[in-house]
């Protein structure tokens, strides 16, 4: 009997679910998302391939015709690599839906144009 009245009276309650997909939430402040390379910035000194703890960041070449791969199936969103750049060229964005079927995408490639 105590739990058919346990059952009643959380039918009666509120749901506490959130209503995620169809309405999205703002990150919290100090949120780190999907880091992002500016590659007008980049320098090609390689301190973000040397200070990520899960080697998500390759770099092939050196100097302003480095291009950079940055995996995100490998990425933990630590920000290392944001924090380690001596002249700021990554920035740690807000973008927090970035799980995909296809492991292609998974890859971003950044380039001098």
């Amino acid at each position: 009997m105590a739990f058919a009245r346990e059952a009643l009276r959380n039918l009666l309650k509120k749901p506490v679910t959130e209503k995620y997909p169809f309405e999205k939430r703002k990150p919290a402040e100090g949120f780190r998302g999907r880091p992002i390379w500016d590659m007008e910035k980049c320098i090609g000194c390689g301190t973000c391939v040397r200070v990520c703890p899960v080697k998500a960041v390759e770099m092939i070449g050196r100097g302003r015709e480095a291009i950079i791969k940055h995996h995100l199936d490998r990425c933990i969103y630590c920000g290392q690599c944001a924090e380690s750049c001596p002249v700021k060229a990554i920035t740690m964005t807000q973008e927090y839906e970035l799980s995909d079927t296809d492991k292609s995408k998974m890859l971003h490639v950044y380039e001098r144009k």
